[in-house]
């Protein structure tokens, strides 16, 4: 089977491409603090109108939609407290805000956070959100099937551009919890 570096023609450690990054992409690798090496996360610089999954795997490689893993935002909701949190889910899947997200927060109700606050919180473009360079006070909840994977092909923090990153690097990044059933 192919890998998400097979898709494209140019593949470049993150590190060697830190001005092509957002500022907290950019500052995470640069101190990074997963529990591999900081070398294994890779750039493909990617066309921002290809960005959403659905176009990206129709212009890429088809094969990508089950080695791609998106990054949502959630608001969990309990009295007046919100937690901000990350989900990291396979694209194939969609993350099970209602049930696992909500009772891993302890929130009383959970939904999708306004693009507003996630792109405003993040500091990162909406369609490129990344688990790497999150404000370090919000839970990363990862799926299992996506610390499993591989490869995973992920956004940059911007629209232009994506990640490859195996799966156990991202379940190694700091503050990340690995949940069975994440995505459904």
């Amino acid at each position: 089977m192919p890998t998400p570096m097979d898709a494209f023609d140019e593949v470049r450690p993150a590190v060697e491409c830190l001005d092509l990054l957002t500022a907290p992409v950019a500052a995470a690798l640069r101190d990074w603090r997963g529990t591999d090496p900081v070398e294994q996360v890779l750039y493909v610089d990617t066309d921002p109108d290809k960005a959403d999954t659905a176009v990206l795997v129709e212009n890429y490689g088809s094969w990508l939609l089950e080695q791609s893993a998106n990054c949502v935002v959630v608001a969990g909701k309990r009295g007046g407290e919100v937690t901000l949190a990350a989900c990291l889910v396979l694209a194939h899947t969609r993350a099970d805000v209602n049930g696992v997200v909500r009772r891993h927060l302890g929130a009383r109700k959970a939904s999708f956070a306004p693009i507003d606050t996630a792109t405003g919180e993040s500091a990162m473009e909406f369609g490129g959100i990344t688990p790497i360079g999150l404000p370090a006070d919000w839970p990363l909840l990862l799926d299992a099937a996506v610390a499993d994977i591989p490869y995973a092909l992920i956004g940059s923090g911007s629209r232009r551009g994506k990640l490859i990153v195996p799966g156990k690097v991202l379940a190694g990044l700091p503050g990340a919890v690995v949940l069975e059933g994440l995505g459904t």
